[in-house]
């Protein structure tokens, strides 16, 4: 199957400077979590998505010198020869596929805490970032930057950026974005200055000019120049004689760099959930880019669709389609465009859980593709699999998210899979929750494997189908995975902050009451300390059927876990249009059908409030009966010719839809394997001599 003619555009070379992108594909620069400590796993990771046809890859944040230090945070360096050769194994596995390599280089300015190397962090005008996430939060305030500081930060540019050349770059970023340091001198909420950096934006902007300059001189005849900007702010604002600020920015620097790209102010926005974000919602802050440059313009806007990404550049908005989410759910996604295989993309959900593996410090991680992060250490590839090591036949018990990647992975290796689920229909969780306030984009992760599921001969697929003990003995299958899923409590939470007892009363419900088609009377009170989306959704999908709805938690946010997803300001947001009441820090201790009585998680405060019904959304725990039943009876599977029964997913233990995928995935790729070695572990390039003094 040849690609459609309607996507030609896409293919199109575009030209960066003195390169050439081989396509519109661009995977802007987005955290990877790896660092120089897993040199090899980070150039797996990025040079698969140049294999599957993106044409420019590019870094995540890559500082410039010690004073740019965002530890405990996973980012990486160009600091000196080491991080120059660690960099360069990407830069090969990129450049091995066509594909061009971009480094991000970046100084956080005021935005970090450089809690390692105890640098002042330097700012405009010693403005610090007063962040509210508490990973964000520090006590050592911002320099204010004279004269030899701006000159040392240009010189470390240029520095870093000779080291990327080196290393093989073909482009060079310089930052000006996210409220990193280029950022906080083009805004004037951080630039108090009255020198030439302060003042009027043709002065504010002085610095990111000469930081452009100074990189172009330095590089700008073998490698493209990049200016990543954040234009949310500087659109809000006006200007004296241009449309907006932003308008005056880009008029200022307009055919400067090589290439403009061009994004919002902060996380939340920038990098929405599809929760709160539909696809392409960039487009009404960065629309006028392009009528201002004649370079070329790259953007973002977790586009899923080829029709999306060509409607973006014939309607004169972007050159080139950047792609951060998207390029982690599915590194293949230009190839698929490409050889017409549009139908097999792995869509993005917008979940967020790749941002939020960057949060925690670790590796990238994608509810969509399991393999993210694994290319290296575990060997997995997104599109190939090692073929079956026997002719077992594998039953799997359950028809949700584990269930399906497992099925689907297994018989992708060529085994004959058997999927039974007792539901009319596969999915599992997710065929309620989908339906939930802006969860339907996670249909995908059913849709996705459904559709590559049936049309695949040695698949089986049976819905309504519960099978008991007796029935696993007798299908003959020699492999037995229980995906069964797990199941909501009504476990109240204690101030030890873990979950005790049950509220079990017929007016106390759980997430799976409501999957069930119970509505229960209002007003409702929905207790959560799961954290997650789910205590939040609910709360807004009730109050959106009219009922009057109260929401409590013992954390000090709704739903506070989103704040590692970047929702948790959108959570609070829809909670207050739904006119939810939110009580916060606050325990459930009981409930008489009339009132629900609550106390202060620290102070012991006691309160109650007015409310009919009770919806608990806290613990999970496993539904592995049938699993029970089979290890009680496992003298009998020689007989039966069963080799293994194992528990995967949330039968195993109850985590987000991040881990059932996951857990899927490795149980089948693993089908054969007789070590039990979870990773290999990389390390870091370490030839600089021991105690050599930083040259930057």
């Amino acid at each position: 199957m040849g690609r459609n003619a309607r996507y030609d555009i896409l293919f199109e070379p575009v030209a960066i400077g003195p390169v050439k992108a081989p396509n519109r594909f661009y995977q802007v620069p987005h955290a990877s979590g790896m660092t120089e400590a897993n040199p090899r796993v980070r150039a797996a990771f990025r040079g698969t998505k140049a294999e599957g046809g993106w044409g420019v890859v590019s870094t995540g944040a890559v500082s410039t010198h010690p004073s740019s230090d965002d530890s405990p945070l996973p980012f990486a360096r160009l600091w000196d020869d080491n991080d120059v050769r660690a960099h360069a194994l990407s830069c090969d596995a990129i450049h091995e596929h066509g594909s061009l390599a971009a480094v991000e280089l970046w100084h956080g300015g005021a935005s970090v805490m450089n809690r390692t190397s105890r640098v002042a962090p330097y700012s405009p005008s010693g403005i610090p970032w007063a962040a509210t996430h508490v990973g964000f939060m520090g006590q050592l305030r911002p320099r204010i930057m004279d004269g030899k500081d701006i000159r040392d930060v240009i010189k470390w540019q240029v520095a870093a950026a000779k080291r990327a050349r080196s290393a093989g770059f073909d482009i060079v970023y310089i930052y000006a974005g996210m409220g990193y340091l280029g950022y906080e001198f083009l805004l004037e909420e951080y630039n108090r200055r009255t020198d030439a950096y302060g003042g009027c934006v043709a002065n504010r902007v002085r610095f990111v000019r000469e930081l452009i300059e100074a990189t172009k001189e330095a590089v700008g005849d073998t490698c493209g120049i990049a200016l990543r900007i954040s234009l949310e702010e500087l659109r809000a604002k006006p200007s004296d004689h241009f449309a907006s600020q932003a308008h005056e920015v880009v008029s200022l620097l307009a055919d400067l760099p090589d290439l403009w790209d061009v994004k919002m102010d902060s996380s939340p926005t920038d990098c929405g959930a599809s929760r709160f974000r539909e696809e392409g919602a960039h487009e009404p802050v960065i629309d006028f880019v392009k009528k201002v440059t004649s370079k070329p313009v790259v953007g973002v806007g977790r586009f899923t669709s080829p029709d999306t990404m060509v409607a973006q550049i014939k309607r004169g908005i972007l050159d080139l389609i950047g792609g951060a989410r998207p390029s982690i759910a599915d590194p293949f996604l230009p190839r698929k465009i490409n050889e017409g295989r549009e139908s097999e993309i792995r869509e993005c959900i917008g979940c967020n859980i790749c941002i939020s593996s960057w949060h925690d410090g670790v590796p990238v991680r994608c509810t969509q593709n399991a393999t993210a992060g694994e290319e290296w250490r575990k060997g997995w590839h997104p599109e190939r699999y090692a073929r079956r090591g026997s002719d077992d036949r594998i039953l799997i018990v359950g028809g949700g998210p584990t269930g399906l990647e497992a099925a689907l992975v297994a018989a992708r290796r060529g085994y004959q899979v058997t999927v039974a689920e007792k539901q009319t229909e596969m999915g599992g969780r997710l065929v309620y929750e989908a339906q939930l306030p802006g969860l339907q984009a996670w249909g995908r992760v059913t849709d996705y494997r459904l559709y590559a599921l049936k049309k695949m001969a040695n698949v089986d697929l049976y819905m309504d189908s519960e099978l008991s003990v007796e029935d696993i003995f007798g299908l003959g299958h020699q492999q037995i995975a229980i995906a069964t899923g797990a199941c909501w409590t009504k476990s109240l939470y204690s101030s030890l902050e873990i979950p005790v007892g049950e509220l079990d009363r017929p007016d106390v419900y759980t997430p799976d009451d409501l999957a069930a088609g119970v509505v229960p009377k209002g007003p409702v009170l929905v207790y959560d300390f799961d954290n997650y989306y789910m205590g939040g959704v609910i709360a807004e999908s009730l109050a959106r059927r009219g009922l009057q709805v109260r929401y409590a938690t013992p954390a000090g946010h709704a739903s506070a876990w989103t704040i590692m997803t970047n929702e948790l300001p959108y959570v609070h947001q829809a909670l207050e249009k739904c006119s939810v009441d939110v009580h916060t820090q606050m325990l459930l201790n009981d409930f008489d059908g009339e009132r629900a009585s609550l106390s202060n998680i620290f102070t012991g405060k006691a309160s109650a409030v007015a409310v009919k019904s009770v919806v608990i959304v806290g613990l999970r725990l496993p539904n592995d009966t049938i699993y029970q039943q089979l290890a009680a009876r496992q003298a009998e599977f020689a007989a039966a010719g069963i080799k293994s029964v194992q528990r995967i997913g949330d039968a195993h233990a109850a985590g987000a839809l991040v881990h059932a995928v996951y857990a899927g995935h490795m149980y089948a790729r693993q089908l054969d394997r007789q070590e039990d070695e979870l990773y290999i572990r990389d390390i870091p390039i370490a030839e600089y001599p021991h105690g050599a003094a930083f040259t930057g």
